[in-house]
Formats: C-alpha cells, sequence, structure tokens
C-alpha cells in the first residue's frame, strides 16, 4: 500500500477506519445534534468529532438526511421496549410507567427533529412521524389489554401528554412529566375500571342472577 493510499485509510486526525468508523460517526451525530442542532451540525464538524474523513462518512452514509434518519432510529428502535415488553408490569401499570422519565431527559429528539427540519417529506421528518405514531399504537394496545372502553382515544391522550410534557420540559427547563403522570391516572382511572372496582361489579352481577 502505498502513502497516499494509507492515508485515505485514515480519518483527519490519523485514526485508522474500519468497522468503528460507522459507530464513531453515529455517536458523534447524536453528541452533535443534541447539543446544537442538526442544521447547525455541518458535515466537516461531524467528521472532526468522529474522526474520519468525509471520504469515509459519505461510504457509511450517502447524504446527511441519511444520517439524520439513522441518529433518530437508535434513540428507541423497538418503541418503548423497556416498558411495554416488560412482564412484571401490567397494561394499566405500563400507561402509568411511560411517564417515569428522569428529569435529565432532554426534549425528544423526534419533535426536535421535526420542529427543526421543516420538511415534512424530510427521512427524518417521516421517521419522526413513523415513530410517534407507533408509541400511540403501543398505548393503545396496552390500554385496550387493560380493558379501557376506548383505547383509541385513551392511547391518543396519553401520547399526546407525553409530547407536550416534554416540549414544556424543554422550554421552562423544568420538569413537567410528575404534572404528567398525575394527569395519566385521572385519565387512566376514568377509562378503566380500577381492579377492585371490577372484581366487586363481577361479584354484584352475580349476585342478582
Amino acid at each position: 500500500m502505498t502513502e497516499s493510499q494509507q492515508e485515505l485509510e485514515k480519518g483527519p486526525t490519523g485514526r485508522r477506519r474500519g468497522r468503528g468508523a460507522r459507530e464513531r460517526i453515529l455517536g458523534a451525530s447524536q453528541r452533535l445534534f443534541r447539543e446544537q442542532g442538526i442544521n447547525r451540525t455541518g458535515m466537516d464538524q461531524l467528521c472532526a468529532a468522529a474522526e474520519v474523513s468525509k471520504r469515509t462518512a459519505y461510504q457509511h452514509f450517502a447524504s446527511k438526511d441519511e444520517l439524520v434518519a439513522e441518529y433518530l432510529r437508535r434513540f428507541d428502535p423497538s418503541v418503548l421496549s423497556g416498558v411495554f415488553d416488560r412482564d412484571d408490569l401490567t397494561p394499566r401499570e405500563q400507561l402509568l410507567a411511560v411517564f417515569d422519565i428522569p428529569p435529565t431527559t432532554p426534549l425528544c429528539p423526534y419533535i426536535a427533529a421535526a420542529v427543526e427540519l421543516h420538511d415534512p417529506q424530510h427521512p427524518a421528518s417521516r421517521y419522526a412521524r413513523e415513530y410517534k405514531q407507533a408509541v400511540a399504537a403501543r398505548l393503545t394496545d396496552a390500554a385496550r389489554r387493560a380493558g379501557a372502553a376506548d383505547p383509541e382515544q385513551l392511547g391518543e391522550q396519553l401520547a399526546l401528554l407525553i409530547d407536550g410534557a416534554a416540549a414544556r420540559t424543554r422550554v421552562l427547563d423544568a420538569d413537567a412529566f410528575p404534572t404528567a403522570a398525575a394527569i395519566a391516572a385521572v385519565l387512566v382511572d376514568n377509562a378503566i375500571p380500577a381492579p377492585a372496582t371490577a372484581s366487586a361489579g363481577r361479584r354484584q352481577e352475580q349476585a342478582s342472577r
């Protein structure tokens, strides 16, 4: 291998590129996009932070748009699996657990990307839209399994509440999720009979037969 070929195999600071280049690019994008925004982060800065050449970056991602979309996919590819796939929680408890978010969690990256890009056809905007629809669908499924009379309505209400709490937390720099959790509890209580109440109702119905 010639000296010039060796240089092409290295990033701007001399680190040899390889299998780790893609992860370094995604790691740098996750940090920079969250800290300073998507539009303010150029590919030159991103490549410098990831210690790869622009040629290497474009070998892994055909465009910045493609990188932004992949950046969003990495946040929660299974759609809140940490809540909805837990066997130790009932469906009712899952609906409330989605509001148990650490106060240090920043504004939802999907909202931030959609607001900043201003392009509903951008790959990242489409992915953000699909993700939000998937969250509402998972909430609706849990509401149905919990016995809600109108699970679609409850799912949409809770999805809206999550997004509102995330935006308010960012704007006011104060954790809005405890308040959102209290509102969610009221919505869930109104939509789904409490276990004890449901059991009592069944006993009363059987006794009247």
